[in-house]
């Protein structure tokens, strides 16, 4: 081969690169994530098909990733069965601890081990994006008592270092909030989320080319979004009920699982499973894929469930299309 042949060869190769590079650049300017929370496992009496019927969707959906937003279950053997259904995607996927993956006695620590998790918090990068799980279950001085809602100082130092290293756009997942749900009698999120907030919101600042653009949690079984400064916080409904409590007891099924399954009763279940599609777009749009179902049996107003939050509490998971913008 002369020198002329030789450098007409390289000329194409980089013309055909310059060429190329626009449609293998476009496989990195969105994502398309399945995800479902609060899935509880051990609550309900029909787990099996309702997480299957997620997995069999999301084969065929073939989206980059799957996440579950915590409450997935306990790793007590007799679920064993139904974390291999999870497991049998044949993509990535993440889980969130939620606070009832320790209940029955677990620590969070055997909830790690048995998903094969090194650390309950933790971080990626896909398809351009950065992605930052957090765990809200750590312990807050002074009130050790019921489930934690916290997130100390020393996830909250790794969380600064890991948004100081981001070099992508920010996604994060967390199982409780990290906002208030306008109305809401109980604080369904992180309680120290202000000061959480205020250190993604300086972040933004300083680095608005990589910002944080969305949050996304479970845990309140409502389905809510809202923008504060910039971030989109959203709430993704559970696959399974609304949580009524003990002074709203129903036997929506029979004796039979009533007996084997004891919390149903206070529960308002969805006749079908819910989860979503969500496809977010560095041309600046999340579009969450909605999907809609009916209660089983009497619906919570029926039953005199306080009405307060009723825009949120209903069995679906509503379409939406949310805006954000980056600054250069």
């Amino acid at each position: 081969m002369t020198d002329k042949e030789r450098i007409f060869r390289i000329w194409v190769i980089v013309l055909l690169l310059l060429i190329m590079s626009p449609i293998y650049a476009k496989k990195f300017d969105q994502i398309k994530i399945g995800i479902c929370s609060d899935v509880h496992l051990p609550t309900m009496h029909d787990s099996r098909h309702r997480i299957q019927v997620f997995i069999d969707s999301m084969t065929v959906a073939s989206p980059d990733f799957i996440i579950e937003l915590g409450d997935f279950g306990t790793p007590a053997e007799k679920y064993a069965a139904l974390f291999d259904i999870w497991d049998s995607f044949p993509g990535d996927k993440y889980h969130v601890i939620g606070n009832h993956e320790m209940d029955g006695g677990f620590s969070e620590r055997q909830a790690l081990d048995y998903r094969g998790m090194k650390s309950p918090y933790y971080s990626f990068d896909k398809n351009g994006f950065h992605f930052i799980l957090l765990d809200g279950n750590d312990p807050h001085p002074g009130a050790e008592k019921g489930y934690k809602q916290y997130i100390g100082p020393e996830q909250i130092d790794w969380l600064k270092q890991d948004l100081d290293l981001a070099r992508h756009p920010v996604v994060i997942f967390s199982h409780q909030g990290l906002t208030v749900v306008p109305g809401a009698d109980e604080v369904y999120g992180i309680e120290n989320c202000k000061q959480v907030r205020k250190i993604l919101d300086d972040h933004n600042e300083k680095d608005p080319e990589n910002s944080v653009i969305a949050c996304f949690n479970g845990h309140s079984h409502y389905d809510f979004a809202e923008k504060v400064k910039g971030i989109w916080y959203i709430t993704i409904n559970s696959m399974s009920y609304k949580w009524l409590g003990e002074s709203y007891p129903c036997v929506r099924y029979s004796n039979e699982v009533d007996k084997n399954f004891k919390w149903i009763k206070y529960t308002a279940p969805y006749r079908d499973p819910l989860f979503t599609v969500v496809e977010i777009s560095l041309k600046g749009y999340i579009h969450i894929e909605g999907r809609k179902t009916k209660w089983v049996g009497p619906s919570p107003w029926q039953l005199g469930f306080p009405e307060s939050l009723k825009k949120y509490i209903r069995p679906a998971i509503s379409e939406r299309t949310l805006r954000f913008k980056l600054r250069k």
